[in-house]
């Protein structure tokens, strides 16, 4: 056989195999659900300066909230509310899931703003992403999670206060309005995607 089509036949079989440089992720290769949150294809900047796309979070289970770095009462403890379910989780599970915190205010929540939450708070940067987006793109992800919020003239928001639970695909698995405290429905929805 001809070298070069030996090659290719090769090839071939090694992505279709999942193998090789070519090979594309199954979960990449198959289409978003209808109700997947990451058809909005949002472009965000983390407390790194990573930027990256919505949907590449895709592969992962995803607890999210929105919140704003400047809030001294309400955001600080949706922070603290997904503490307490991360220790709701044993130690050795809690590497299956990562956070998404998004902020309402980029205009004032810049990389270093970002930074400056994750340091402060002790977050664990390894799985806690906060992220930044443009003003339209934040409204279209607030819509997508329920949570309503405006901008008052003093500049602090008025918002709704949601943690919200997403599947390996983007979908919403759970939400708790439930502060200061591990939701046990919330957990248990955790519990049951990190066992798939």
């Amino acid at each position: 056989m001809n070298r070069c089509l030996h090659a290719i036949l090769a090839g071939a079989f090694a992505l279709l195999a999942g193998s090789g440089p070519c090979a594309v992720r199954a979960e990449q290769a198959t289409p978003l659900p209808g109700d997947s949150l990451y058809q909005l294809d949002i472009p965000l900047t983390d407390q790194r300066g990573r930027d990256f796309r919505l949907p590449d979070l895709r592969g992962r289970v995803q607890v999210v909230a929105m919140f704003y770095t400047s809030c001294r009462y309400v955001c600080p403890l949706i922070i603290d509310t997904i503490r307490h379910i991360e220790r709701a989780v044993p130690a050795e599970r809690r590497i299956g899931f990562d956070v998404l915190l998004v902020s309402f205010d980029p205009a004032r929540d810049d990389v270093a703003a970002l930074a400056s939450v994750a340091s402060r708070r002790g977050l664990d940067t390894a799985r806690w992403r906060l992220v930044r987006t443009d003003d339209g793109n934040v409204r279209s992800l607030a819509a997508a999670l329920g949570i309503q919020y405006r901008r008052l003239a003093d500049g602090e928001y008025n918002h709704a206060s949601l943690v919200t639970l997403l599947d390996v695909d983007g979908r919403i698995r759970a939400q708790t309005g439930k502060l200061g405290e591990a939701d046990p429905e919330f957990v248990a929805a955790l519990d049951r995607l990190l066992d798939r």
